[in-house]
């Protein structure tokens, strides 16, 4: 979780420097592009207080309450901060675009506004490859797009996105000021800022879908929970796996629960080694298993042999 407190805090030191300056350029020129801008910084700014909010409450240790932890914290206020995005940065954007192509006005000092949008790519530029060079440390041999689709850590995606995002709104507000500016036409400022709006709120919609999904009790993938019922498979005296059953419990901690069938003739020492086998394997290609139930069926002498334990085991990416 280190390694995601420094591109959050990287993400906040650009925002603010940034945020502030956009407003009051969008004060001195009067360009409701700048103005969204300056609105998409403070938000962003805002968004990562909580995410650092989230990865501090997620840390708490197990409670009577809470026997899992509170891992899931952390896809609360991811939520919290997609909300936030679609609202204020992308519900003001779009209504603030709306007021200027209705009421549109000049712009006074449009040499102000380039040099402000050129320095804040520069500053959002250099966050995102603070938070690139994070997931690219973290992601493996992953192809990129696929690794961050798999990513269970908002920290991650959440900060790519709205780098990303930043980085997009800067052209868009700087051709739609350019346009504005040269043809003389304060509409398409008015335009740019609409863009920016639509923007922000696809990419709040795709944060909202991740989060919901961890949030409900989103599991592994089908191929990992295959490759799990193939290691237990390959046991001797074991006859069938039942299903897979999993569930995020944070970025770095994953629930899994399984029944194994032995075959006529399997004893309960026989299947206690078998299960042991099991959970080493497991628990060796997927660290990030922290909590590995495996129950057997029934043996012919009719005992039943269960390990409900669970052992933590270092982080890991299944």
């Amino acid at each position: 979780m280190a390694e995601s407190k420094v591109a959050i805090y990287g993400a906040i030191a650009a925002n603010v420097a940034i945020a502030v300056t956009k407003f009051v350029v969008a004060g001195i020129t009067g360009s409701s592009a700048m103005l969204s801008e300056g609105i998409h910084s403070a938000v962003d700014t805002f968004n990562g207080i909580l995410l650092l909010v989230g990865l501090r409450l997620s840390q708490r240790p197990a409670t009577p309450e809470h026997p899992f932890g509170h891992g899931k914290e952390l896809y609360f206020w991811s939520l919290i901060v997609a909300v936030l995005i679609f609202g204020l940065g992308g519900g003001v954007s779009f209504y603030e675009g709306v007021q200027h192509i209705l009421h549109p006005e000049p712009l006074q000092d449009a040499m102000w506004n380039y040099i402000v949008l050129g320095l804040a790519f520069l500053f959002e530029g250099a966050s995102f490859i603070v938070a690139l060079r994070q997931f690219l440390a973290k992601k493996g041999k992953a192809p990129f797009w696929q690794a961050l689709h798999n990513s269970k850590d908002p920290t991650t995606y959440t900060v790519l996105a709205e780098d990303s995002a930043a980085l997009v709104g800067l052209v868009i507000a700087g051709i739609g000021i350019g346009l504005s500016h040269w043809l003389n036409m304060p509409e398409l400022d008015g335009a740019a800022s609409l863009l920016i709006g639509l923007l922000l709120c696809g990419v709040a919609i795709v944060l909202m879908t991740e989060s919901r999904g961890l949030l409900i009790g989103e599991g592994i993938r089908p191929e990992t929970a295959r490759a799990i019922r193939s290691i237990a498979l390959a046991e001797p005296g074991v006859r069938d796996v039942g299903r897979v059953l999993s569930m995020y419990i944070g970025p770095d901690d994953v629930l899994v629960t399984m029944d194994l069938d032995f075959d006529d003739g399997t004893d309960a020492a026989e299947a206690a080694t078998a299960i042991a086998a099991v959970e080493r394997q497991v628990r060796e290609r997927y660290p990030m298993i922290k909590r590995l139930f495996i129950e057997s069926g029934a043996a012919p002498s009719h005992e039943r042999w269960s390990r409900p334990d669970a052992t933590q085991t270092p982080a890991g990416a299944p």
